[in-house]
């Protein structure tokens, strides 16, 4: 089942830390990324630009409304994904536990099973 691995990020967290703590980080994603590859499981990963790049298009009843950046309250937000295909919702989990950012504290993995997904590359 494939399932996505949402990188919740809280900015004033990755701010925090020193640059010897972002190099983990990132060295650590390259690191995850070659374990899933090998494994067989990984099928992409995408990192996602700060929300203040978005634009919103909202139904309204009528005529969609756009606007500019998400309505959210929160501080964290989604930061990038990585999709995989694993054989079970433990699996997923185990897989998560091996983003660097879990070992962060303030940041976060989200696992959501995928119910359906189209396209050229799947």
């Amino acid at each position: 089942m494939k399932y996505l691995l949402i990188m919740q990020v809280n900015p004033e967290v990755l701010d925090a830390l020193s640059e010897d703590e972002r190099k983990l980080v990132m060295d650590g994603h390259g690191e995850f990324m070659k374990t899933v590859q090998d494994s067989g499981e990984f099928i992409l990963t995408q990192a996602l630009a700060d929300p203040a790049n978005s634009i919103v298009v909202a139904g309204t009843g009528g005529a969609p409304a756009v606007t500019d950046g998400p309505f959210i309250e929160a501080k964290e937000h989604m930061g990038g994904f990585y999709l995989v295909d694993c054989e079970s919702k433990e699996r997923a989990v185990e897989i998560a536990k091996l983003i660097p950012d879990t070992r962060v504290k303030g940041l976060s993995v989200e696992i959501r099973p995928v119910m359906f997904s189209c396209g050229a590359d799947l």
